[in-house]
């Protein structure tokens, strides 16, 4: 018995099953005529349309003077800036002014050591003349006995051994006075060697009182009272000024792709994330030429040139950086997914305007951008959306630009087309002109099919029959962003 009822239980569900799937089959093929479509729309708007190229730079100030310690020492003190605070961060200094003082007792002992070498060798210089003229006086003596000499002669009255004593002794005073001006040459050369070693330990004993080079503002003190500061092969770094943070730049790497595209001059704008509501302007001042390669990208250094008379800039901060390659001034723009949009079959389109809808598929055919190019009811879904595949590969700023397109807009539960003539691009928005636009226009960028109410009797959970597609699905994708690093997208509406 109890088989039995179980044999019963299993028969009944099978037979629930198959009558769900009845249910389900007959919506399959059956149904489907009950099916309503969502339009999502955005508005068409008016404003400046501008297309950039992006990228992340950081603010610098324009001129920077890294003021080092030429000696070494302890740090004393420090000076005095220009409201008479002791010299820190942020400190206005004008030139010559002193910053700091390093202990200057060690060369004042080698400034006195040069000095006391100068009087030695001043001394040695006296000596020396002073022999010279000692030499010159043997030498006179020693001319007029030889002179004498030679009158006699080698003779009884003067010995051949005499005779060459006072040629001797004539030839050794001339070298003698030989020797005493070459030792003053020599105590003359000493002087002015002892004289150098003076200039030098005084120089080192300046160097100790650190100055501003130039007029300008503190961005960094490097070091602290009572610290010791070692200048060997490199001198250290104690202060870091900026001469003028009225100026300043931003230094900006730029993808080797877009490079070409910049040229000094050219209009630049900027924000920063201390102030992200303020937008800066400038332009580009140079492009450096030392490219630099990482992960095999190569990027350029661009200098891009900004004024900061108001001083909100601060060194530093980080940029956001967007290059103008083009701009339209209060201009009409559409969402560039709304020029790729089209209706799926012409059951969507507005009974008044199915004429033209057929008449646009056949212009499309006719052109060769529509596959088949057929103008069926049956197709049409095939042939609308295909014209949008040409733009995807347009640059930014140029993609559709002087052609025709349509704008799609809600008509009860139809849409209906309104021509337009593109313009610029910048991928999101495009530049459109023509009769019917208006500033918050809401136009189609997409459609959604979805099923009649549980109310209806339809089973929401059946599959849907073929052709039925649940979406109407711009097909344009992606606006085809090819970018490289910076951020250049490329995309535009399809052509008329």
């Amino acid at each position: 018995m109890k088989r039995r009822i179980k044999t019963i239980l299993v028969i009944v569900i099978v037979l629930g099953l198959l009558g769900g799937a009845g249910c389900g089959y007959y919506y399959y093929f059956g149904s489907g005529n009950n099916h309503d479509t969502t339009f999502r729309t955005e508005p068409v708007t008016r404003g400046d349309l501008l297309v950039s190229i992006g990228a992340t730079g950081t603010v610098e100030p324009e001129e920077v003077i890294d003021v080092g310690a030429r000696v070494a020492g302890e740090i004393l003190e420090f000076g005095k800036d220009a409201n008479g605070n002791q010299v820190d961060y942020n400190s206005p200094v004008k030139a010559g002014m002193i910053l700091a003082r390093i202990d200057d007792s060690l060369w004042k002992i080698s400034a006195a050591q040069a000095d006391a070498q100068v009087l030695s060798a001043k001394a040695t210089l006296q000596h020396a003349k002073a022999d010279l003229g000692q030499f010159k006086a043997k030498l006179v003596q020693a001319d007029r006995d030889w002179q004498r000499a030679r009158k006699l002669g080698p003779s009884d009255a003067l010995a051949k051994s005499s005779y060459d004593a006072y040629e001797s002794g004539y030839e050794v005073a001339k070298a003698n006075v030989a020797v005493g001006e070459a030792t003053i040459a020599q105590a003359q050369a000493g002087v002015a060697l002892a004289e150098t070693a003076v200039d030098t330990a005084r120089r080192n004993l300046g160097y100790c009182t650190i100055a501003s080079p130039v007029d300008g503002q503190i961005i960094a003190r490097r070091v602290n009272m009572g610290q010791t500061v070692v200048a060997s092969l490199n001198a250290p770094s104690l202060f870091l000024i900026a001469k003028d943070l009225r100026r300043m730049q931003v230094w900006v790497p730029v993808n080797e792709a877009d490079i070409a595209k910049l040229h000094p001059g050219q209009p630049v704008s900027f924000t920063v994330d201390a102030m992200p509501d303020a937008t800066f302007r400038g332009q580009v001042g140079k492009i450096r030429l030392d490219a630099s390669m990482t992960q095999n990208v190569v990027t350029y250094t661009v200098v891009v040139q900004t004024d900061n008379s108001d001083g909100r800039l601060m060194p530093y901060l980080t940029a956001n950086v967007k290059f103008e390659l083009d701009r339209r001034d209060d201009v009409f723009q559409a969402p560039s997914q709304a020029l790729q949009w089209a209706p799926t079959s012409v059951e969507q389109v507005a009974p008044e305007s199915r004429a033209a809808y057929e008449a646009l598929l056949a212009r499309r055919a006719g052109r060769g951008e529509a596959g088949g190019g057929t103008t069926s009811r049956g197709q049409a879904a095939t042939s609308a959306p295909a014209a949008s595949s040409q733009a995807a590969s347009s640059p930014a700023g140029t993609a559709g630009k002087g052609r025709r397109g349509v704008l799609w807009v809600v008509s009860g539960k139809f849409v209906k087309p309104i021509e337009v003539r593109t313009g610029l691009t910048n991928g999101a928005e495009t530049e459109v002109s023509g009769e019917g636009l208006s500033e918050r226009m809401e136009v189609v960028t997409g459609a959604t099919a979805q099923s009649g109410s549980a109310a209806s009797g339809v089973n929401p959970f059946a599959p849907r029959r073929p052709g039925r597609s649940g979406s109407s699905g711009s097909k344009s994708g992606a606006s085809g962003s090819k970018s490289g690093a910076n951020g250049a997208s490329k995309s535009g509406p399809p052509p008329m």
